[in-house]
């Protein structure tokens, strides 16, 4: 089989950057359509102030509402066509991020994506997480491009509560883990190739990145400030772990995550923090070193990443949870079936009960 390697047209990450986006939007057109919530306007309205000063162009507000439902892209469509947008932003994390892409898709207008959290993967990938109206994970929507521009303020960024860019590293944290499993079993990657070296190199520094400065990087921004540090893990987090993701492949990791949504009393938990105790499970399952779970599992705990069920909210966790989660997480069509080995409920529900005690 062929390998496929895909990115964004451009990615720009620097202290300041987000006063530069009429330079870029402008390259498109000067009428734009804005799907972030009010709550994220609000954060950066200065900037996006010295922006329309830098370069006038004008904005038109989506009003996100928050998930990434058919029913809110269609809205945020029809938004697009009524007021004559010749092009797509979106603003914020990253259901905003995957409504504004699917917009983008189902238009064919260009989209600039601006996140300003580093909480996970979604700004660079080609890929938009569909969810139900309560928040329940409900399909993979495959787009025909990467966005043409990733516009990263790492200012913007380390005035965020830490808790999102913590998030982040969770999501990261699977993307060498399950391009290894990729690799081992030859599944297809996210464009339906055979992954190449470089993005499995790129899997491998994002893992080492994350060794080395999150610790260093959570500090810089629990005091709101951008360091090399910093800068390496919002890196880590939508660039190295985007590209990983998306060419190297998924695995167990990321279907876990997608049974936790099951659970009611892991809906408040962020999309990498549920990620995280999944690399555990997909660890166990696997059969991997013992020190090698050890090393991730006290790497969780440095940071404040989840390592157990309560740790998610699921302060019970009983055999029939538990096997929902399972059941959902082989769901076919889903990213465990990519494991270099069949995969049953059962083996899940194993892998979560051993992953648990072990993060406990």
């Amino acid at each position: 089989m062929k390998r496929i390697m895909i990115s964004p047209r451009k990615y720009i990450q620097g202290a300041g950057e987000l006063a530069n986006i009429g330079t870029y939007a402008c390259e498109f057109s000067d009428r734009a359509l804005l799907v972030v919530s009010d709550a994220d306007l609000g954060r950066v309205q200065a900037e996006l102030r010295e922006a329309q000063a830098n370069r006038p162009f004008e904005l038109i507000p989506g009003h996100f509402r928050e998930e990434c439902t058919k029913k809110e892209i269609d809205r945020m469509k029809a938004l697009l066509v009524e007021n004559r947008c010749g092009l797509v932003i979106g603003m914020g994390g990253g259901k905003a991020l995957d409504t504004a892409k699917a917009v983008s898709h189902l238009t064919g207008k260009p989209v600039i994506i601006v996140p300003t959290i580093a909480a996970t993967d979604a700004p660079t990938s080609k890929l938009a997480i569909i969810y139900s109206e309560e928040g329940k994970f409900e399909e993979y929507f495959h787009l025909d491009k990467n966005p043409d521009l990733v516009l990263v303020d790492s200012a913007v960024i380390a005035k965020a509560p830490v808790r999102f860019l913590v998030s982040g590293m969770g999501d990261a944290l699977a993307t060498y883990f399950e391009a290894r499993s990729c690799l081992r079993s030859g599944a297809a990657n996210m464009p339906g190739g055979k992954s190449t070296k470089a993005a499995l190199a790129i899997a491998k520094a994002c893992y080492e990145t994350l060794m080395e400065d999150s610790i260093k990087a959570k500090a810089a921004c629990e005091n709101n400030v951008v360091t090399s540090a910093l800068e390496n893990i919002i890196e880590a987090n939508i660039l190295m772990s985007g590209l990983g993701f998306e060419s190297g492949g998924l695995a167990a990791c990321h279907a876990i995550h997608d049974g936790l949504t099951v659970l009611e009393e892991a809906h408040h938990c962020y999309h990498g923090e549920k990620v995280a105790f999944g690399v555990i499970a997909h660890l166990v399952l696997e059969n991997a070193d013992t020190q090698e779970i050890d090393s991730v599992v006290r790497y969780c705990k440095s940071v404040g990443l989840p390592t157990c069920l309560k740790d998610l909210g699921v302060h019970d966790p009983d055999d029939e949870k538990i096997s929902a989660v399972a059941e959902a997480a082989c769901a076919p069509g889903e990213t465990i079936h990519n494991m270099p080995f069949e995969v049953t409920p059962s083996m899940v529900f194993a892998a979560i009960k051993v992953a648990d005690q072990l993060g406990r």
